[in-house]
């Protein structure tokens, strides 16, 4: 009676070893770009229950903004990534983050992830 082998060889064990570090990799630097994009859009979600926000100037609105970003470490959005505008019906503010994050991969091959929120800060619940 012959018996035959089963399983994976030392050669196959290597190449499915290499693939599962290569894409551990990738996620390690991509999950700091999603969790600062999930930042952005938690302080902007903090500025909407905010009491009052529709009237505030848009200086103190980017520095609230900006105070709780810095809470989480996030480095990749800068003033010029935050536009405020007035809502068309004029009361609160149409607020908007654009930022690109680029990460280095391996040798001169980057990641780049482009990223975009938005929210209306209007003051639903505080009754005015």
């Amino acid at each position: 009676m012959k018996r035959t082998q089963r399983g994976m060889t030392l050669l196959g064990f290597i190449i499915v070893l290499g693939l599962v570090g290569f894409f551990a990799y990738i996620g390690m630097k991509l999950f700091p770009m999603y969790s600062e994009y999930y930042s952005v859009k938690q302080a902007i979600r903090g500025l909407q229950a905010e009491p009052g926000i529709a009237n505030t100037d848009p200086g103190r609105i980017k520095n609230l903004f900006f105070r709780r970003l810095n809470i989480s470490y996030s480095d990749n959005v800068k003033p010029e990534n935050v536009k405020l505008e007035r809502s068309q019906n004029g009361v609160g503010w149409d607020m908007t983050v654009d930022y690109e994050v680029r990460k280095g991969l391996v040798g001169n091959l980057d990641v780049v992830g482009k990223f975009h929120a938005d929210g209306k800060l209007a003051n639903v619940g505080d009754g005015g």
